[in-house]
């Protein structure tokens, strides 16, 4: 995962993309563990290979001019795993962190995150803290980090939010609209994603935005993450603008 060294990154080449690019693309990281098991791996070995995935991805998605990638990286249920597992995914967040500063800061892009983050390993945190602390000031794409991250998790805060601000008397529950809900989001920095992009072929949200997700156009693919690159991005971009987004009108 470490490059030589940060790479400025250019429009890549021959990818036949003469549209605009959604401004916000979301995607559900899935299959690290079934491309493992298929190649008779170990799942940390998906892991790493899902994290150069992700280099890729967000490489293309800067050079295109996406504005905000969201990407699922590890949801609250996902500590349920065998504790191996999940302290190998913490330890190579910090290695991806340390090895891909010199490239976010090369190429403009600030990294932001959301999710319960108070509850992450201490060196984990610590780490995630410095590399947003790093970038705070660029002004390029978002690369946004779900982590410990839950959508009913992410409405349960924001109501609890709106709900100290009716106990302070500065909300009366009459005048409560959607837009107060939203602006106590994890995400109220960004518009919803236009696209959401789903690898391993499984067809469910698997408790990822919830609320933003309302009029987004999803892309299935059946390869799994470590195998989805370049092209595949493009492909499902080239989907998306096949799609007629009407937004519930005509």
């Amino acid at each position: 995962m470490t490059p030589e060294s940060p790479q400025l990154l250019n429009p890549p080449p021959d990818l036949g993309i003469n549209l605009p690019p959604p401004r916000h693309i979301a995607i559900i990281m899935d299959g690290n563990g079934r491309w493992a098991a298929q190649r008779g791996l170990p799942r940390v070995t998906g892991h790493e290979n899902g994290a150069q995935a992700l280099r890729a991805v967000t490489e293309t998605c800067c050079a295109l001019g996406v504005q905000c990638l969201t990407v699922y990286a590890f949801s609250t249920e996902n500590w349920k795993r065998p504790a191996e597992e999940v302290s190998a995914l913490f330890g190579l967040l910090e290695l991806f962190l340390a090895s891909e500063l010199p490239t976010l800061l090369a190429n403009n892009i600030r990294l932001r995150a959301i999710g319960r983050l108070h509850e992450l390993p201490p060196s984990a945190l610590s780490a995630l803290e410095s590399t947003i602390a790093h970038t705070a000031t660029n002004t390029g794409m978002s690369l946004v980090l779900a982590i410990n991250y839950s959508g009913r998790a992410e409405l349960e805060d924001a109501v609890r939010s709106v709900c100290k601000e009716v106990a302070q008397g500065t909300l009366r529950p009459e005048d409560f609209t959607q837009e107060d809900l939203q602006r106590n989001l994890y995400t109220r920095d960004w518009p919803d994603p236009d696209l959401l992009i789903r690898t391993s072929g499984e067809m469910r949200l698997s408790n990822f935005l919830l609320w933003q997700l309302s009029y987004t156009e999803l892309y299935v693919t059946p390869k799994c993450w470590p195998d989805f690159g370049k092209e595949d991005l493009v492909e499902a971009i080239r989907d998306f603008h096949r799609r007629k987004r009407r937004f519930g009108g005509i």
